[in-house]
């Protein structure tokens, strides 16, 4: 009796400490489930699906904290209430999945048939120019668009950052990256497009729909939860 009780108090020990182990970040972290939009008249997602399609993949935020939320339905955007685009209510936790969100894009895997290709991302606060992108994982920047950068990965996967300044981007087409590597800024880059601050994130990778290979843009919700957690611990 007398060992049960000494194990009971070193496992309750263990716990405390653990908890205080952790960072105010990943204390103050909280997310939404996959595929609950918010609002919810901003579509409809894939409730349900939390595979991580991308495991092991680096934020591709340098730096916490960082928000994912709706820059369309969000404070000051277009279908949003009104409000700057940059108050407080954009800039915390809980994240919320904006994959599948109303767009008018063909996406096979969303409930409709269309929507959002992946999440928008935003800094910590509103600063353009200010927070880095870096690459999820060792890859070969396949192409670069007037804003857009595409990294294929060792994995297969293809990833692409929309939105970054294209004037202090850091890499090339045909160039080697490697996990982490600073890839350009985060600013509101769209062409002749109004849009926030924020980066653009999706992932396109072979899997099975309806019984056949197709390449598509996969849910990358759960992933970036798993990256962002491991990213507050230190271990990115």
């Amino acid at each position: 009796m007398r060992l049960l009780i000494s194990i009971i108090v070193l496992l309750l020990l263990s716990a405390c400490t653990q908890q205080k182990n952790l960072s105010k970040e990943e204390k103050a972290f909280k997310y939404t489930p996959a595929g609950v939009l918010v609002p919810s008249n901003s579509g409809k997602g894939r409730v349900g699906d939390n595979y991580i399609y991308a495991p092991n993949i680096r934020f591709p935020i340098e730096e916490a904290p960082a928000y994912i939320n709706s820059q369309v339905y969000g404070v000051g955007g277009l279908h949003g209430k009104r409000g700057a685009v940059c108050s407080k209510e954009n800039y915390q936790y809980p994240w919320h999945d904006n994959y599948c969100e109303s767009r008018p894009w063909k996406m096979p895997l969303c409930p409709s048939g269309n929507g959002h290709q992946g999440v928008d991302i935003r800094g910590a606060t509103c600063d353009d120019k200010k927070y880095f992108v870096v690459a999820v994982e060792d890859g070969v920047i396949t192409n670069i668009g007037k804003y857009s950068v595409y990294l294929r990965g060792k994995s297969g996967r293809t990833y692409r950052y929309l939105h970054m300044d294209s004037k202090t981007l850091r890499v090339k087409r045909g160039q080697r990256v490697k996990r982490g590597q600073r890839l350009g800024l985060m600013s509101n880059n769209f062409g002749n497009t109004k849009t926030t601050i924020h980066l653009h994130f999706d992932v396109k990778e072979t899997i099975l729909v309806n019984g056949y290979a197709q390449k598509v843009y996969v849910p990358i919700y759960t992933s970036l939860v798993d990256a962002y957690k491991r990213l507050l611990k230190g271990k990115p």
